[in-house]
C-alpha cells in the first residue's frame, strides 16, 4: 500500500501548462506515463537495456512504454509491484524523471493541482561507478549514504540548505580549495530506511555525481582538467571518519530532490572500474545482475 502524507495547502495554485506539460493522450511529458502506470516502488538505472533485464524478474509485466532513453515496465516481482525505468545519463535527467514521477504521483492532472494527500515514493538507483579508494574493488556495492553533487542542480530550488549537511560541505570546500568557477557542490543524504535495508549487502559510501565522465571526473583524454590534482584531494578528504568512496553521474540530484519532495530515495553502484589502481572491467554484467536480484529481494520486503 502507498504511504500517505496529509498535508494543509498554503495556496490553490494552478499548474500552467508550459510548466507541467502534458501530451495529447494525458501523458506526461518526457516518460509518456499516466498515474496509474507507475507503482510506489520504482528503480532508476541508466541504460534501457538494463529495465529488461530487471523486467524479466517479474512475475507479470502490467505496461510497458518507451520514450527517447526513458523506458518503463511495471509488474510485481513476488506479487510486490514495482517500476523499473531508464533514466539516461545524467543529473538533468534525474531532473526530468524525478520531477515528473512525483507528478504522476501528486498533481491532479484535471485540476493541475497539488493533491492534498500526498503519496511517498520509494526510488532506488542501481548504477555503476569507479572506485574512489584502493580498497575497494571492482564487483563490490557501494551504497550511497551520502551523496556530493557538482553539477550544481539543487542549487536552483528553493529549500536546498535545509536538506544539504552544510558542515561537511563547508570542509570540504576548504580542503579542496574549491575554485569558484565551478558549481558549488552540495551534500545530501539517501533515506535512511533504505540504508539500513541494504547495509547487510553494500559498503557505506560518499558517492560524488559528476555533470560529465571525463574532465569532471579527473579524465584526461585530450583536453586537461582544470585542477590536475582535484582527485588527490578528493581521495585523501576526511570527514571524522568518513571517506569519499565512488564517482557515477546520477545520486546527488535524486537524493536531493527526493528529500526535497518527501519521498524516499538510495543509489547502490556496482563498482566497475579502480581509478586509484587505473583498472576498469567491461564484462561487468554479471556483477550487475547480482545487485538486481539483491535489490529485487530487498524491496519486495517493504
Amino acid at each position: 500500500m502507498p504511504i500517505i502524507k496529509t498535508i494543509k495547502m498554503k495556496n490553490s495554485r494552478i499548474i500552467p501548462a508550459s510548466e507541467l506539460i502534458l501530451n495529447d493522450d494525458g501523458t506526461i511529458f518526457h516518460l509518456h506515463l499516466l498515474p496509474e502506470q507507475i507503482a510506489d516502488i520504482v528503480m532508476l538505472v541508466g541504460d534501457p537495456a538494463r529495465v529488461d533485464m530487471i523486467a524479466s524478474y517479474f512475475d507479470e509485466r502490467e505496461c510497458e512504454v518507451e520514450s527517447r532513453e526513458f523506458k518503463t515496465v511495471t509488474g510485481t516481482y513476488k506479487g510486490r509491484r514495482m517500476t523499473a525505468l531508464s533514466t539516461g545519463i545524467g543529473t538533468d535527467n534525474i531532473d526530468i524523471v524525478v520531477t515528473e514521477l512525483d507528478a504522476l504521483a501528486n498533481i491532479d492532472f484535471a485540476t493541475r493541482q497539488v493533491k492534498d494527500k500526498l503519496k511517498q515514493l520509494t526510488l532506488l538507483r542501481l548504477g555503476t561507478s569507479g572506485a574512489l579508494q584502493e580498497d575497494i574493488k571492482v564487483g563490490e556495492r557501494v551504497f550511497s549514504r551520502t551523496s556530493v553533487g557538482f553539477d550544481g542542480l539543487l542549487n536552483y530550488y528553493a529549500g536546498r540548505n535545509d536538506v544539504c549537511d552544510l558542515a561537511i560541505e563547508k570542509a570540504f570546500v576548504e580542503h579542496t580549495d574549491w575554485n569558484p568557477q565551478l558549481t558549488a557542490p552540495y551534500f545530501i543524504d539517501a533515506d535512511e530506511s533504505l540504508f539500513k535495508l541494504f547495509k547487510d549487502i553494500t559498503r557505506e559510501g560518499i558517492t560524488i555525481a559528476a555533470p560529465g565522465f571525463y574532465a569532471p571526473q579527473g579524465r584526461w583524454v585530450r583536453l586537461q582538467p582544470q585542477d590536475l590534482h582535484l582527485n588527490e584531494k578528493i581521495e585523501a578528504f576526511r570527514f571524522g571518519e568518513r571517506r569519499i568512496t565512488n564517482f557515477e553521474m546520477e545520486s546527488s540530484a535524486l537524493a536531493g530532490l527526493a528529500a526535497l519532495m518527501g519521498h524516499k530515495a538510495g543509489t547502490v553502484c556496482t563498482i566497475i572500474a579502480q581509478r586509484i589502481a587505473k583498472d576498469a572491467c567491461t564484462d561487468y554484467k554479471p556483477f550487475v545482475r547480482l545487485m538486481i536480484e539483491e535489490a529485487l529481494e530487498k524491496l519486495a520486503t517493504i
